[in-house]
């Protein structure tokens, strides 16, 4: 996996491009903020966050899409169970993951961050292979973009707290520590 630093998009990886992203306003990356999710919520490997990121989600196959159906959002990476990485929006770009934000009492996130996704729910534990791909990915990351430091690592939660619980308990915080992704 290699980044190339011309375009934001990363080799190796599959892609496949959302349109819901705009320009960052001012270039800067320094923040690396990890989320998961499910759709059906709970239910893994149906390919549906693909569409869901892509404004094809088939709102008639699901309850929840119905809910959702509207929403336009996307983050740069998925990590899927298997440790599959898909990039949907260029590092270059501002994906639209993190919504309503604030980190350091700079609010915006979405301005200055990278959002990376993961398959999966608060409660249940992901996936060894999901955690090996987020630490080389997270690696590349931080060496592409030096300000990205391991203080400046966070969960979706810690960015918008109150709002958003994810990536959750289930998520083990630890094995990026001793990955010395985060602090």
């Amino acid at each position: 996996m290699q980044l190339d630093h011309a375009t934001g998009w990363c080799r190796g990886v599959r892609h496949c491009p959302s349109p819901n992203f705009n320009p960052r306003p001012e270039g800067e990356i320094s923040l690396l903020v990890i989320h998961n999710i499910s759709l059906p919520p709970g239910c893994f490997g149906t390919g549906k966050v693909q569409q869901f990121f892509q404004n094809r989600l088939p709102v008639d196959e699901h309850d929840f899409f119905r809910e959702i159906a509207n929403l336009q959002v996307s983050a740069h990476f998925l990590i899927e169970r298997d440790g599959a990485i898909t990039q949907f929006v260029s590092c270059l770009d501002r994906a639209w993951h993190a919504g309503v934000s604030c980190f350091a009492s700079r609010e915006g996130c979405n301005d200055f961050s990278i959002g990376i996704e993961l398959e999966g729910t608060d409660d249940q534990p992901y996936d060894d292979a999901q955690y090996d791909s987020l630490i080389r990915l997270g690696r590349l990351l931080q060496q592409a973009y030096p300000a990205i430091t391991p203080e400046r690592v966070c969960g979706h939660s810690d960015i918008a707290p109150g709002r958003k619980t994810d990536p959750g308990p289930a998520f083990d915080w630890q094995r990026l520590r001793e990955a010395a992704i985060v602090v």
